[in-house]
This record gives C-alpha cells, structure tokens and sequence, in this order.
C-alpha cells in the first residue's frame, strides 16, 4: 500500500502532494513501482494535528480518487475516520475505508462499509501515549470493540483488515513491543496490515531525526513483520525500494 497525503502538514510528506495534479501523479508512479493499493488522505494524523472539517476533506481526495481510479490496476483506499467522506470517496471510485479510529470516532462508518461492503481497515488509535498500561492489551480490547461495532452494523468478517495502529498514542517501547508480537493481533483472526514507514520509532532507535533518512530502518522493521508470517500488508512511502526488497525475498524463499 502506497501513502498519498493530500495534506499541507503530514509529518513525513505533508504539502509535497498538497495539488491533485501532483498527488494523482504521485499515485501513478507508485502504482508504476509497484504498489497494489493506493491510500488517499487529506487530514493529517500526525501528533498535535489540527482535525480538519468533512468539505475540506472531501475537496482534496475527491480529486485524486477520480484520477486514480482511471488507472485501473491498483486499489484506492481512502484514509479517513469521518463516514460522509468515505461515502463520498467511494462513489468517486475508492474501493477500501482504512479508518484510523476503527469506526469509534464516528458511529456512522460502520454503516458506510455495511451499505457499500467496501472492505475495511480497522486501526488501534489512542490520543496520547501512557507508558503505564500493557499496550498489547490496550490494542486487542479496542480492536475488539471495533470488530462488535462492524459485525453490530452488519459488516461481515471477511471484508475487514486489521491495523495495530504503530506510532498513534504509542511511545517507541511500546512500538518495538507490538513489532515484536504481531502473533497476538493476527490471533483474533484477521489479516493485519502494519504501517511503519518512516515513523518516529523507527528514527528513536535508527538515530535518524530526518524522516526521509528512516528508509533503511523502515526496510528492516517491514522485513521483520513479513518474517513473523503475521503481516498481510504494508502500507509504505518508498514503494520501488519496498518492491526490490520483496521481490529478493521471494526469490529466496521459492522452491
């Protein structure tokens, strides 16, 4: 999964695909490089980010979703937690709902992807870190109430994707902790999809403040997931380098 921000303050590409015309092109060379899904997001998540209304939202993805969509070869997921710009992104042609608050921010996502059957991704968030609870613990019992409200709505088990939710509401401890125990998210059943690429984690222990220069430590952490066997899906920035790296590992492990 390739990463657009359509967004002026993303905390790793924030501004650069601020333009449809840019942010559209950019999804065209990552579908180019590789990518099998698009993920398109015009709020910000980062730490401290100004939350942003449903029409500004919707004015930034819209356009990028309907040329994307001209492309035909990859998915287009639409990153956002509000359900009317879901709705919206999946008329324009979006195919997935990555939700970072899995449909506990608004009550009415969960509808959205029961009424569309738009597969869904499901996500762990938190507004702050607490480096007192057991983080494990924290993820499994909110992506559990996630998985009631989606079966409550009536969306159906197999339309629905796991995320851990790395660098939300999470210190880099606790980050390396889930890293290191993906089996116990992948135990509730359900595809995980794992979003490390260029995260602050990865700079806490790589000494790199710069996020373009996590590249090398994001390979590593991606690597590592997909060895766990518990990791469905990676959702990346550098998708040509991601793309060489699977490609080298599936060679080596091919009969």
């Amino acid at each position: 999964m390739g990463v657009i921000n359509v967004t002026p303050d993303s905390f790793s590409d924030g501004g650069k695909n601020l333009d449809p015309k840019v942010a559209a092109n950019s999804g065209r060379r990552m579908i180019n490089e590789g990518a099998d899904i698009i993920d398109v997001g015009g709020e910000s998540t980062r730490p401290g980010h100004i939350p942003l209304d449903s029409a500004t939202e919707k004015s930034r993805v819209l356009p990028v979703i309907k040329e994307l969509k001209k492309e035909k070869t990859a998915l287009i997921s639409i990153d956002s937690y509000k359900a009317s710009t879901a709705r919206e992104a999946l008329k324009a042609g979006a195919d997935i709902i990555n939700d970072v608050w899995g449909f506990q921010r608004d009550p009415q996502m969960a509808h959205v992807a029961a009424e569309t059957g738009a597969p869904s991704i499901l996500m762990h968030n938190r507004d702050s870190d607490d480096d007192r609870i057991d983080i494990l613990s924290d993820v499994l019992r909110f992506l559990e109430k996630s998985l009631k409200i989606a079966r409550l709505a009536g969306v159906v088990d197999d339309q629905i994707m796991l995320d851990p939710g790395f660098g939300f509401g999470k210190n880099a401890q606790q980050n390396l902790h889930i890293l290191k125990n993906l089996k116990v998210i992948s135990s509730l059943g359900f595809p995980v999809l794992i979003g490390l690429s260029r995260k602050r984690f990865i700079g806490f222990y790589s000494g790199q403040t710069e996020t373009t220069a996590r590249l090398p430590g994001t390979l590593s952490a991606n690597l590592l997931a997909i060895l766990s066997g518990n990791t469905a899906c990676i959702r990346v920035h550098d998708i040509r380098e991601h793309r060489e790296m699977l490609d080298f590992y599936e060679s080596f492990t091919r009969d």
